[in-house]
């Protein structure tokens, strides 16, 4: 039998279907990710209510959403804490808090009731290491097709780049579009990598032929994509 550090550390995986759950919102029940079907998911979970870094997140997550919904994501959060308490500090945030020039933010998007710790201890959200009672800064990428696409997790001490979030989510959409990869710092706009010659007479063509794509080596090659191409918003 599992222990109990076993049971909480487990975690889906990049290429797993999402764990399914029921549960209750600040935006009703739902029923996840069949909700959202045909939907982007940026599925995250914070360690409490009324803590300062959720609180920088959550303004900020709630000012950017229209960002994420024109990209056909929506935006699903997590905590282990109570609804009402949920209620409580979404009211606060949006009655008392000004941070960076943000003001008045009321958060639209659903946040979970997790009391039982069921749905964090589903995605590894718990980490005894870090915590026993409060879920680590996880985000999970979802695909329209219920798949776990990327997971970037944070300490609970370090807030989120939220530009870097929308970044990953653009390039997963646009690697599907165009069956193409990313380079390290990718941005929109910037050259894209062509999938690897799979035998040697297209890696010969590559190399020989250089008018559409740009070949460092056989191996890795490069190719413009305009970013009028790239949806970014």
């Amino acid at each position: 039998m599992e222990s109990i550090e076993e049971q909480t550390v487990s975690m889906p995986r990049i290429g797993d279907k999402a764990p399914e759950f029921k549960a209750i919102t600040t935006q009703g029940d739902i029923n996840f990710p069949v909700d959202y079907k045909d939907k982007w998911i940026i599925f995250f979970s914070h360690p409490a209510d009324f803590t300062p870094v959720c609180t920088s997140e959550f303004m900020t997550f709630a000012k950017r959403e229209p960002e994420f919904t024109a990209l056909n994501c929506q935006l699903v959060g997590l905590s282990i804490d109570g609804l009402y308490s949920h209620i409580a500090w979404l009211r606060t945030i949006k009655e008392k808090i000004e941070f960076k020039g943000m003001k008045n933010i009321e958060v639209k998007f659903p946040l979970i009731e997790d009391i039982t710790m069921e749905v964090a201890k589903k995605y590894g959200m718990i980490q005894p290491g870090e915590s026993t009672t409060k879920a680590v800064r996880a985000v999970f990428f979802i695909d329209p097709k219920g798949m776990i696409r990327a997971i970037i997790y944070y300490p609970l001490s370090m807030g989120r780049n939220f530009d870097e979030l929308k970044r990953a989510l653009i390039a997963l959409q646009t690697a599907d579009s165009y069956n193409i990869a990313t380079p390290a710092d990718w941005q929109p706009g910037d050259d894209v990598i062509v999938p690897t010659a799979g035998s040697c007479g297209i890696a010969k063509e590559r190399m020989e032929d250089k008018q559409e794509m740009t070949c460092y080596d056989w191996f890795f090659c490069t190719k413009p994509l305009p970013v009028e191409k790239v949806k970014t918003k």
